[in-house]
């Protein structure tokens, strides 16, 4: 037998949730800090193959509404960021510059993309020139830098993985559809395949994009009733179209400019899934995104047939992968024990055991990811099972986060109960009367690192007195701290 590796210890979200988070990332083997690059990370291959089913839903999503997806340069030169003074203004502190390639300095300096509507529009001034070419409707995979002060793995770091979508529409009516459409097809996204419930609400005019008309994100309460935002669409209005001068000849033929619309969600989304359903024994995954959904673990005793086993275990393995499973069939050497607990503390949704007593019984042992014991079943119809049984933890998971995000919203009238909820590091999803006000706003947000994540977009309208001024107002908005 080979030397093993003790396991560590996580730490209960009871006892410091910001270090669990850290160390579920670790024995999960996720991601670790890129520590002679400041503020980056080092996304490791299972964290990345959570990554690339995020990657294959949404652009699966994004190709059924008609986009395309293309490649722009990392590069962006600074006099380009310039063009949208609000744009450049809301960056500014988190710019990476170039100032000097091939041994020499540069004539213009390059920023390293914070995102690329800049970029993008130069083109589309280029590619866009009557009413018959629009829309246009693009995506882009891409990395992108911006310069974080404080950064923690997945949710804010200096450099991160993300798709932002790009579109040039021939109306405002037209350009507004899209951004409401692509923030649904988030909101489907985070529900169906994260088994994350989320608000989808409209940003307020001090949280919104720098340059944008609007903004429309989802939020998501995370266990501690902090909320994540999981994705934004931006209403761009034509300030980027003008910078650019991106112009078309409409239907009457008279010159205008376009409507531009972005959205994008990034790798965050791993960090949303992490605090969303993980628990004190690591890593929980819904089946929809986990890299692998059952790990077979042969259990050879004394004097057993380690021949026969394996062979029982393969065939297993291959029934699994029969009904579209992802399997790994665990041979390595290592005691079984060990490997029970580090494919639990990656989150794999069903753990399978086969030993010479089982096959005798034509059985297996198995473990559920969300139960404490495991259990045991017939072989007979193994593969519907088991495809059946991750519809199930899928339901569950999303159930389970439904009903925390239910007992965890509430409504609040008055200053002191206000408050209140916000004591220490405690946080809920508090509906709330807001005057409007971008000084209310900031006052809150001083006192108590509380924000207006958004102004849902179900708020049905509701005459009250604002929690903190007492001045009118017409509906509730949603507060709560944030990561």
């Amino acid at each position: 037998m080979s030397s093993e590796k003790q396991p560590e210890r996580i730490t209960p979200r009871a006892e410091d949730y910001s270090r669990w988070y850290l160390d579920v990332i670790r024995q999960a083997s996720l991601a670790e800090p890129a520590e002679v690059v400041k503020g980056c990370m080092v996304i490791k291959p299972h964290g990345y193959a959570i990554w690339e089913k995020i990657q294959r839903a949404l652009d699966d999503m994004f190709k059924a509404t008609g986009h395309q997806n293309a490649y722009f340069p990392l590069l962006i030169p600074e006099s380009f960021l310039k063009k949208e003074a609000e744009h450049v203004e809301g960056f500014s502190p988190e710019l990476a510059v170039v100032t000097h390639a091939g041994g020499k300095e540069l004539e213009e300096r390059y920023v390293i993309r914070p995102t690329s509507e800049t970029i993008i529009g130069h083109f589309f001034a280029k590619w866009i020139e009557s009413w018959r070419d629009l829309p246009l409707l693009i995506n882009q995979w891409a990395n992108v830098m911006r310069w974080e002060m404080r950064t923690r793995m997945f949710l804010r770091t200096g450099e991160f993985l993300w798709q932002e979508g790009h579109t040039a529409h021939a109306t405002h009516d037209e350009a507004r559809e899209e951004v409401i459409r692509m923030l649904h097809v988030y909101g489907d996204f985070a529900e169906t395949f994260m088994a994350m419930p989320v608000v989808r609400g409209i940003k307020t005019q001090s949280e919104k994009f720098a340059g944008a008309l609007e903004s429309f994100c989802i939020e998501a309460m995370m266990q501690d009733g902090k909320a994540l935002q999981a994705g934004t669409s931006h209403d761009l209005g034509q300030n980027f179209g003008k910078a650019f001068d991106v112009k078309f000849q409409n239907k009457e033929g008279q010159q205008d400019f376009v409507w531009q619309t972005s959205w994008g969600v990034s790798t965050r989304l791993i960090g949303a899934l992490i605090m969303s359903h993980s628990d004190d024994n690591g890593l929980v995954l819904p089946p929809k995104l986990a890299p692998v959904h059952v790990v077979v673990v042969p259990i050879y005793g004394k004097g057993a047939d380690e021949a026969l086993v394996r062979e029982h275990g393969e065939a297993i393995a291959k029934e699994l992968r029969g009904v579209g499973l992802t399997v790994v069939f665990d041979t390595r050497d290592y005691k079984p024990g060990f490997k029970y607990f580090e494919w639990e503390q990656k989150g794999v949704p069903l753990r399978i055991e086969i030993g010479p007593k089982d096959i005798e019984k034509n059985a297996i042992a198995y473990k559920d990811r969300l139960a404490e014991k495991k259990d045991f079943r017939s072989r007979d119809g193994l593969g519907p099972w088991a495809s059946a049984f991750m519809d199930d933890f899928q339901k569950r998971l999303f159930e389970r986060a439904k009903q925390r995000l239910a007992d965890n919203t509430i409504e609040v009238d008055d200053w002191e109960t206000f408050k209140k909820v916000f004591e220490g590091q405690e946080s809920k999803f508090v509906m709330a009367h807001w005057d409007g006000t971008a000084e209310t706003e900031a006052r809150i947000k001083e006192e108590l690192k509380v924000t207006v994540r958004c102004i849902p977009l179900d708020a049905k309208p509701e005459e009250g007195k604002c929690v903190l001024t007492g001045k009118p107002s017409k509906r509730r908005v949603l507060f709560s701290k944030s990561y």
